[in-house]
C-alpha cells in the first residue's frame, strides 16, 4: 500500500514537472516581446489547399526576431524554434477564413493566411487571429529599403 501511494506521488510529482516546465518556457519565449499565438501548416500541397480537411496544423507562439519569425510548438520542451520565416523570403498568397473540420481545429477567430517561403517557394499557411494578422502584414510592409515585399 505504502509503495502504491509513493508512486502516484511520484507520477503526480511528475506531470505537475512537466506543467511547470512548459509554463517556464512559454515564459521564456515571450518574455523578449513581439510574441502571438500562431497555427502552422508547413508544405501544403496544392490539393489540400483547395480541399482543407484540418489537418496538419500545429499550434505554436511565433516571436518576432529582426528581419524573421520564429515559430516555437506550444507542446515541446525545445528551448529553439522548430521554423525560421525570413521576412524577405515571404510572398502572400491569399487570406481566407477557416473552411470545413478547419474551424474546429484552429482558434475560434483565427484568419487562414497562404504564404510561399523560401527558394523553393514552400507553401506555408499561418492561422492568427485578426489583430496578429494585422501586426505581421504591418511587420512584412516595413521592411527596410531595397527590400522586395509581396503582400497580397
Amino acid at each position: 500500500m505504502a509503495l502504491a501511494l509513493l508512486l502516484c506521488g511520484v507520477v503526480v510529482l511528475l506531470v505537475v514537472a512537466g506543467l511547470f516546465a512548459f509554463g517556464v518556457r512559454r515564459r521564456l519565449i515571450q518574455r523578449s516581446g513581439g510574441t502571438f499565438d500562431c497555427n502552422l501548416r508547413w508544405a501544403v500541397s496544392e490539393g489540400e489547399a483547395d480541399d482543407p480537411k484540418g489537418k496538419g496544423w500545429a499550434y505554436g507562439i511565433a516571436r518576432y526576431n529582426g528581419d524573421r519569425i520564429e515559430w516555437f510548438r506550444v507542446f515541446s520542451y525545445a528551448p529553439r524554434p522548430r521554423r525560421h520565416l525570413v521576412r524577405g523570403a515571404i510572398d502572400v498568397l491569399e487570406r481566407r477564413s477557416p473552411l470545413g473540420e478547419e474551424e474546429q481545429a484552429l482558434l475560434s477567430d483565427a484568419v487562414v493566411l497562404a504564404c510561399a517561403v523560401g527558394p523553393d517557394r514552400v507553401r506555408v499557411e499561418l492561422a492568427l487571429s485578426e489583430d496578429a494578422l494585422t501586426g505581421f502584414l504591418a511587420w512584412l510592409e516595413a521592411a527596410p529599403p531595397g527590400q522586395r515585399v509581396n503582400v497580397a
